[in-house]
């Protein structure tokens, strides 16, 4: 019988046992400083599998002296970093398999159809908060783990499991990883991506643009200027840029992206009162960064549009909007499509699916950026969730997908790795 065979009577045998373990994830709350108890979990799991473990709270100093950094936390107490190492016996390529275990809060329950935190089971699919995103892929990594450790599949190059926290606020707990000194040849992130192969992420930063009114009297509203009108005016420019910004990207692994870098705003606030003139508008977003782009020049690009105003209306000449960069960043990333992690990974997924793999980029930041960028760590995303319903209403994932992708993640680690005589 072959190594696939193998793993993949494995898998079927152990499909319960993973469903187990799945939903306890899932119904632990490990939103941003709840991530102790799922983390708990993680632990147990790596003991039973004997790895070397590595258990520590990131130091919120170290991590805000680096450029990468972003949060809004002061403290990372009781939200643990979990790193297990199954180590290799010499002469192989090493292999971080990183997954973070903080999930986004569920937002309005009455769209739920169940509670989100009790991992109900239904037509093959398990439901949850947590589920996609990205639970359902760290199972997959353990799996994949200890499948290789009960076949006695013994490996020459190490593998290093990583399950971090604050991947949905910007990385905090990944950049601890990579500044603790985890390092490794390659790097498999399982997020979700409907097990399609991501080489290329775009990262994406958070800005504020404030736009400047004159209040009045709502009963002479022509007294005064409105904010909430000239950022109506801001709107549609920034709408410009969005549009410039991604008629400039030609790589086909956008062909099925409608919008490869978008620009979202998704929070204003503006006025005091219902009768006075607005003197005041507060627009927040999201900027997307495009894989081969610099945060830098992003910014700089971003202040030159806004610095075009004046041509759009004049009172922006003597009365300029305020742009400032806050909160959460995500670094972009990519690897060569020739890569040897690429072609290991396409390989293993053909084994398991039959077919190749889709190639494309992926839609959304994720810690790929902090191993690529960072840790100079050739990171590929591939994972079993499915992207439609990540921060959604009633997320879900599929259980035999998350079989499949532990059992391709296997496969890879065995050949990236080397199998030891």
């Amino acid at each position: 019988m072959n190594i696939q065979q193998s793993i993949h009577n494995w898998m079927t045998e152990h499909r319960q046992s993973a469903v187990r373990l799945l939903k306890r994830f899932v119904e632990e709350a490990s939103v941003q400083g709840s991530e102790k108890h799922a983390q708990a979990i993680v632990i147990e799991r790596l003991r039973q599998l004997q790895l070397d473990i590595d258990i520590w709270e990131p130091d919120e100093k170290i991590l805000r002296s680096h450029e990468a950094f972003a949060s809004n936390r002061s403290t990372f107490r009781d939200s643990p970093n979990v790193v297990g190492v199954l180590k290799g016996k010499g002469g192989g390529k090493s292999i971080i398999l990183n997954g973070h275990i903080d999930v986004v809060p569920p937002g309005d329950l009455s769209q739920w159809t169940e509670d989100p935190y009790t991992a109900v089971v239904k037509d093959g699919n398990l439901y949850g908060r947590g589920a996609t995103d990205m639970k359902g892929g760290n199972v997959s990594l353990l799996l994949a783990i200890q499948a290789l450790k009960e076949l006695d599949i013994s490996l020459k190059g190490d593998v290093i499991f990583q399950s971090v926290v604050e991947e949905e606020s910007g990385g905090a707990g990944t950049l601890s990883c990579v500044l603790r000194g985890y390092k490794a040849d390659g790097a498999i992130i399982p997020e979700p991506t409907n097990m399609k192969i991501f080489p290329k992420q775009q990262g994406s930063m958070w800005f504020r643009v404030t736009v400047h009114g004159v209040a009045a009297h709502g009963g002479t509203r022509y007294e005064g200027v409105s904010a909430i009108e000239k950022a109506a005016v801001v709107l549609k420019h920034i709408e410009g840029l969005e549009k410039e910004r991604n008629s400039r990207i030609t790589d086909p692994l956008y062909n099925k992206i409608p919008i490869p870098v978008p620009i979202n705003i998704g929070n204003i606030q503006g006025g005091t009162w219902p009768s006075s003139v607005a003197d005041q508008v507060i627009l927040e977003g999201r900027i997307g960064v495009a894989p081969h782009e610099k945060m830098k020049n992003v910014r700089a690009e971003m202040k030159a549009w806004l610095e075009l105003l004046p041509q759009c209306d004049e009172w922006f000449a003597e009365h300029p909007v305020d742009l400032e960069w806050f909160g959460a960043h995500w670094l972009p990333g990519e690897i060569e499509l020739e890569h040897p992690l690429m072609t290991s990974l396409s390989s293993s997924f053909y084994q398991v699916k039959q077919k190749q793999p889709i190639i494309e980029a992926s839609p959304w930041g994720t810690d790929g950026g902090i191993l690529s960028q960072v840790g100079d760590i050739p990171t590929v995303v591939f994972g079993p969730g499915v992207t439609e319903v990540a921060h959604f209403p009633n997320e879900y994932i599929c259980i035999q997908t998350m079989l499949d992708a532990a059992e391709i993640i296997a496969l890879t680690v065995a050949d990236w790795c080397s199998i030891a005589d």
